[in-house]
């Protein structure tokens, strides 16, 4: 009968480890929960530790509804935090609560009065030396400090009460629980860079124990309550403590088939980063992990190698208990429940999900099997293309050795006349040029064999940055040399490359990662396939070869720049006011654009729309605005100028007609991102990490799998054509462009005919996009322009004032009609009139 069974009394019996010990005590014991909260316990007695009245009231009831014979009182609830802070709870709960609970017990039968304590109450030791139940006490911090005062309490309020004191090792189960160890856990599976430093001795550890072997030594002891002595204390752990060390490698290896480096950092530094994360994110709060709070706080780093060490031969002689479980053993259970849904996993350890990982979890196979799948993808990926860093560690072994290969070694630390147009130039470039090139392609070396390994992805960054130095170095340092100037070049444009163009590229998020759509929900083709990047690419390769030749004349490496068409205009162009106000060969900057176009053009796949946004838009910048600056130096060479450059004009028209061709993979990451804004998500953070797409759109064929002429048509026509209108209005502004040479129009009349065109033929060219066809209706305000100031200005011969309003007027008639749209946009349709 129930009523027949003995009574235990379980303070704290809803939580994790109450249930466990209920479950323990069986049917041989009738548990009655004390708590805040009674939720679903059948036996429950709602109450206040922290209230006199509250705990009058209980007892009355419970001396009503059960007797006044308890069998065990087990004392659980407590406070904790892991602030390191001191709170007045730890007094007000789990001190002044415990007094509280053992006076209102002496007016009961008790014959058993269990205080849940911590090993923490002890000294630390070292590996070697385990702790007793009379180790000298030393808590180091509130929440032991508080369990040291309560068991003070016990010794001096149990009365006739026979007391027992369990200290207790860090408790776990196959899906956590302990707070540092699933940190530690977390730090891992994230591959965060922290989880390779360690404050401290890595051999030492701290002692664990099972759920279920503590709730068996709590059974163990109500059932031999009246064999122990009035008082008892008994440590209650497994006796074997793993290091931080083989800890590190046991999940290492779990969770990513490897091995786990970590290194010994001194506590100083250790301490000092912490109080520096601290610092920022009260100073800018969500700037770390994205609102994400450290877990380390400085206080811990102190304590992180406090070894603890148990020997339980009291608890297996007094109590006949014994740990049936071993961290070592169980811990590769508790890892593949964090691989199998990391997102319970987290939540159940009361970690904060990343928001990576939440967009993972909203997968169709959710969290655990997209991050298995990256897992295996990324690892693959890794493994097949090494040879890359290896190719970067020899370009930068190649580049380290160039200045004695070119010749610049040997003008170390001497003057060298400058041999650019003008004068221009460093006296000490060779020397400069040097110690660039050394110090740049050790650097290479180094951070190339970094990212060998795949947890090292900022050293790919890394890698990639110096290679963009490689680009500006010549310029900066106006190197005389046309050898240096191409070596460092191609040198910097093929690191680049190698270090984040080949899979997997480096920070990418999980869900973005992972082969899902790479079709932009609502659009009938994928506008990041290499089909609409190559004509691009392929224009900044004519862009780049112009103005590198344009610059070898600004940089002394050839003696002249030729033109065909207007005698010296190039050399006129070039060695100008508006040239030589930059500080380096402006040309040579043109040729490091286009070099960035070709580079941010190869680099991502066919769902970089949605995985690096940030490249797609950095890309659209070096084309767009930099195109409409390109073309500012157009218009001004006649009117400032007095003269052409038919070089300039191939380079101008090269990066202008990349414009319409990165029009709608523009459009189709600033929709996504909208898009994931509206879902909630960081804007920021998909900006720079990606994400998974609504949309399930998948075309799953080869950009180059089809026949030739269809490849050719759709790089040429992808989301791009030529309406007659448009096509017409194209000559127009060129031909308005040319009114000085075929009318001898003159002065300001000639002027505005040449800003006219140039602007006309640019917004038609970019209007040829099927996605940018709004922008014909500049063209509406240019006619109206050119009409006007035919009938205004002066300059004009009879025919070409008449030209000149005719074709303003015939301009915004054929800016009207919206011409051929082939393809869906999403809702941008319904803005292309």
């Amino acid at each position: 009968m129930e009523r027949d069974r003995p009574i235990v009394l379980i303070t704290g019996a809803g939580g994790r480890l109450g249930t466990a010990i209920t479950q323990a005590l069986g049917d041989e014991y009738r548990v009655v929960g004390l708590e805040r909260k009674c939720g679903d316990l059948p036996d429950c007695l709602k109450v206040d530790i922290t209230s006199d009245e509250a705990m009058a009231r209980a007892f009355a009831t419970l001396r009503e509804r059960y007797g006044t014979r308890i069998a065990s009182v087990i004392h659980l609830a407590a406070y904790f935090d892991f602030s390191g802070e001191p709170n007045p709870k730890y007094r007000e709960v789990n001190v002044e609560g415990t007094r509280r609970l053992l006076r209102g017990l002496q007016d009961f039968q008790v014959e058993q009065f269990i205080y849940s304590s911590s090993m923490l109450v002890h000294a630390p030791t070292r590996p070697g030396f385990p702790l007793d139940e009379d180790s000298p006490l030393e808590p180091k911090w509130a929440y032991p400090q508080s369990k040291a005062e309560s068991e003070e309490v016990v010794r001096t309020e149990h009365g006739d009460i026979p007391s027992v004191i369990l200290r207790i090792a860090g408790v776990y189960s196959e899906e956590g629980g302990i707070p540092t160890l699933a940190h530690q856990v977390q730090r891992i599976f994230e591959r965060q860079w922290m989880s390779h430093l360690f404050p401290g001795d890595r051999s030492h550890g701290q002692a664990a124990v099972h759920i279920d072997d503590v709730a068996t030594a709590f059974r163990q002891t109500v059932a031999h309550r009246d064999r122990l002595p009035d008082e008892s204390i008994f440590l209650i752990g497994e006796p074997e403590t793993d290091s931080y060390a083989s800890l590190q490698e046991m999940i290492g290896r779990s969770l990513h088939g490897q091995g786990w480096l970590t290194r010994e950092i001194p506590k100083t530094v250790a301490a000092g980063g912490a109080w520096a994360q601290d610092k920022l994110e009260e100073i800018v709060p969500d700037a770390i992990d994205h609102g994400i709070k450290p877990f380390i706080r400085p206080y811990m780093v102190e304590l992180a190698d406090d070894h603890y060490e148990l020997d339980i031969r009291r608890a297996r002689e007094q109590l006949e208990w014994e740990p049936q479980h071993h961290l070592r053993d169980e811990l590769p259970k508790m890892l593949e429940s964090l691989k199998r849904d990391p997102v319970t996993w987290y939540q159940r350890n009361h970690l904060p999900v990343p928001p990576w990982l939440s967009d993972a979890n909203e997968l169709p196979e959710h969290a655990g099997p997209a991050v298995a799948e990256h897992e295996t993808r990324s690892r693959t990926a890794h493994l097949q293309t090494l040879w890359a860093h290896f190719a970067n560690a020899s370009l930068g072994l190649w580049l380290m050795t160039s200045p004695f290969i070119f010749g610049l070694a040997q003008h170390w630390m001497e003057e060298v006349e400058p041999v650019a147009p003008g004068g221009r130039g460093l006296l000490w470039s060779h020397t400069w040029m040097t110690a660039s090139d050394i110090i740049t392609g050790l650097l290479i070396v180094i951070f190339a064999l970094f990212s060998l390994s795949r947890d090292k992805g900022w050293a790919r960054w890394v890698t990639a940055g110096l290679g963009l130095w490689l680009l500006f170095a010549p310029l900066l340092f106006w190197t005389p040399s046309a050898a240096a100037y191409v070596n460092d070049t191609l040198v910097g444009s093929l690191v680049i490359l190698f270090a984040v163009a080949v899979p997997p590229a480096p920070g990418i998020n999980v869900a973005a990662w992972l082969p899902r759509a790479n079709i932009p929900p609502g659009w009938d083709y994928n506008p990041s396939g290499w089909g609409q990047r190559i004509p691009i690419i392929f224009l900044a390769f004519i862009g780049l070869i112009i103005s590198r030749y344009l610059a070898a004349f600004q940089l002394g490496h050839i003696g002249g720049a030729w033109d065909p068409f207007f005698g010296e205009g190039t050399e006129s162009i070039i060695t100008s006011y508006v040239s030589e106000a930059w500080p380096v060969a402006d040309a040579g900057l043109g040729a490091t654009v286009y070099a960035l176009e070709i580079v941010t053009g190869a680099i991502g796949d066919r769902r970089r729309w949605r995985t690096m946004p940030w490249l797609v838009l950095l890309f659209g910048f070096l084309i767009v605005p930099l195109g409409g600056t390109s073309l500012f130096f157009i218009i001004i060479q006649p009117v400032w100028l007095g003269t052409w450059c038919t070089l300039c004009l191939i380079a101008a028209a090269a990066m202008l007609i990349q414009i319409p061709y990165s029009f709608d993979e523009i459009l189709a990451t600033l929709q996504f991102l909208r898009e994931r804004r509206r879902k909630g998500h960081s804007l920021l953070r998909v900006f720079f990490v990606g994400d998974a797409s609504e949309g399930d759109g998948m075309d799953p064929s080869d950009d180059f799998e089809r026949p030739a002429g269809k490849v050719v048509r759709n790089m040429l026509l992808g989301g791009v054509n030529v309406p007659w209108t448009l096509g017409l209005s194209i000559l127009i502004g060129a031909g308005l462009m040319l009114t000085r040479l075929m009318f001898g129009t003159e002065g300001a009349a000639a002027n505005s005919d040449h800003i006219v065109g140039a602007l006309v033929i640019s917004f038609s060219i970019m209007a040829l996009s099927e996605v940018g066809r709004p922008l014909r209706f500049a063209n509406v305000l240019l006619g109206a322009w050119a009409f006007i100031g035919a009938i205004t200005l002066n300059g004009y011969a009879p025919f070409g004032s008449v030209a000149a309003a005719v074709a303003g007027l015939v301009l915004i008639g054929l800016s009207l009609p919206q011409g051929r749209i082939e393809c869906r946009y999403a809702d941008w349709n319904r803005w292309i009139r």
